[in-house]
């Protein structure tokens, strides 16, 4: 286990500054902090959680009355007519007496007004769109948890991984190390002809491979490394980590986690189960009448007299006339019921369709909770034989070696006993980092990964 550690730490002081020449190191617990705070996917989601909010002030600022005002001044003739013009927006109305006799003198005509207009009751309607809104908004707080759920749980597995990673290196390494001197050994020994030639050319065989496996320990270690720096937003640069006491003693269980209905998933599809059915109150409350309390000041001038004559000059450009007037518009989509009776079906199918999702979703929460805990029990079942593993396959490597000297052994023997050896070793360093692993799984499992941080800072030295 020292051979390893040492390993490690070697390994990493080798690689000790990133791509702009500064150290920067992190605890498990440094690094998901680090990553919930400046992962892009997190501020997106804060971003749209925010986005959210502003949407439910938009949908209450219904409730608020409305002040339109109006300045106009134009240049027209004045050719009226009696007749009738079904509504449009293409051709401006005209009033005043009909001409006997049309003409292409123009005049001045301006007009002013302030129309002020509220919706005292709506029987439900404004109320229904604010708690869609705020369905909306809730669906995205619990997306935005989600995300820093599984920022986090990345972050944490990467930093893992790459702990993982050094101890296969510092294996690997030691591995080649005593192959390179049992390889010296074994060519003393075949020149002084007490061992036949093949034996020689097995043992610079065996440290070749070893050789090979460190080449692509490091090869995962660089991968590992570039997988960590991307789950911190620090892609293009190499951060270091401090495993403190990850790898001293395996850990204990997990303090109470919350029950599984409380996970961010499914807090988001109930979100939208919940908006789904706000859409459905938003229709059944749209066919009713809709009441509008209005008043209105306005004012017109123009430079055209009753009697047909025109007034010259800057005429019609000022206010002439001025009028009020109070009261109240009541206005009902007749022929709309068959329209909304459809999109009250389509909604009730959205509703259905959330459920059915929500329930789904909770299925798959609960079995990947069985299968973590599952993970966990036996992660903690191997890290208990390891121990014995390790010691056993320290004895049979040293008496092969030693059995081999005196010629008891051949060098079939001592490469197996090598080959088991560093396996004991990766397994034995590797056994509590799976048990971390495990408990990582459970409370990403059960949604909140706070009370893995607790027990990752109790092992950690100053409490990171």
């Amino acid at each position: 286990m020292g051979v390893i550690l040492f390993g490690s730490l070697a390994f990493v002081a080798a690689h000790a500054q990133d791509a702009k020449g500064e150290r920067r190191s992190f605890t498990l617990g440094e690094a998901v902090t680090f990553a919930m705070k400046n992962y892009p996917a997190v501020r997106a989601a804060l971003a749209q959680r925010a986005q959210a909010q502003g949407e439910v002030s938009l949908a209450r600022t219904e409730y608020l009355p409305r002040l339109n005002a109006l300045w106009q001044s134009n240049r027209a003739t004045r050719n009226n007519i009696s007749g009738l013009l079904l509504p449009q927006s293409v051709i401006p109305p005209i009033t005043g007496p009909v001409l006997p006799v049309a003409n292409g003198q123009s005049v001045w005509g301006s007009a002013t007004g302030v129309l002020f207009s509220w919706q005292p009751f709506d029987f439900g309607y404004r109320r229904a769109v604010v708690r869609a809104a705020q369905s909306s908004r809730d669906r995205a707080d619990a997306e935005s948890a989600l995300t820093q759920l599984d920022v986090a749980a990345a972050s944490a597995e990467a930093f893992l991984g790459l702990v993982a990673a050094q101890q296969r290196v510092a294996a690997s390494q030691a591995d080649v190390q005593r192959r390179e001197v049992f390889a010296k050994s074994v060519h003393v020994l075949t020149t002084n002809e007490l061992r036949p030639g093949v034996d020689a050319s097995r043992a610079d065989a065996e440290l070749a491979r070893a050789r090979i496996q460190r080449i692509q320990s490091e090869q995962a270690l660089a991968v590992a490394q570039a997988t960590f720096a991307q789950a911190l937003g620090l892609a293009g640069s190499i951060p270091q980590i401090e495993a403190g006491g990850l790898l001293a003693t395996a850990p204990s269980g997990l303090s109470a986690t919350p029950e599984i209905t409380h996970h961010p998933l499914l807090a988001a599809d109930q979100a939208s189960v919940d908006q789904a059915r706000s859409r459905v109150r938003i229709q059944e409350r749209a066919y009713v009448p809709r009441f509008d309390l209005q008043s209105a000041a306005f004012g017109r001038g123009s430079g055209a007299n009753a009697d047909g004559t025109v007034a010259g000059g800057a005429n019609g450009l000022g206010i002439d006339r001025g009028n009020w007037a109070v009261g109240v518009t009541v206005s009902f989509p007749i022929f709309d019921f068959a329209s909304i009776r459809a999109k009250k079906r389509i909604e009730a199918a959205g509703v259905e369709r959330q459920q059915a999702r929500y329930d789904q979703t909770l299925q798959v929460l609960t079995s990947e909770s069985q299968k973590a805990q599952a993970a966990l029990d036996a992660a903690r079942q191997v890290a208990a034989e390891t121990p014995m593993e390790l010691e056993a396959a320290r004895a049979t490597e040293t008496q092969a070696r030693t059995r081999y000297q005196v010629g008891l052994a051949t060098i079939v023997d001592v490469a197996e006993a090598q080959s088991l050896l560093v396996q004991a070793e990766t397994q034995d360093s590797l056994a509590r980092l799976d048990i971390w692993r495990g408990l990582l799984q459970v409370a990403v499992a059960k949604g909140d990964i706070e009370p893995f941080l607790a027990i990752v800072r109790q092992s950690t030295p100053g409490g990171h």
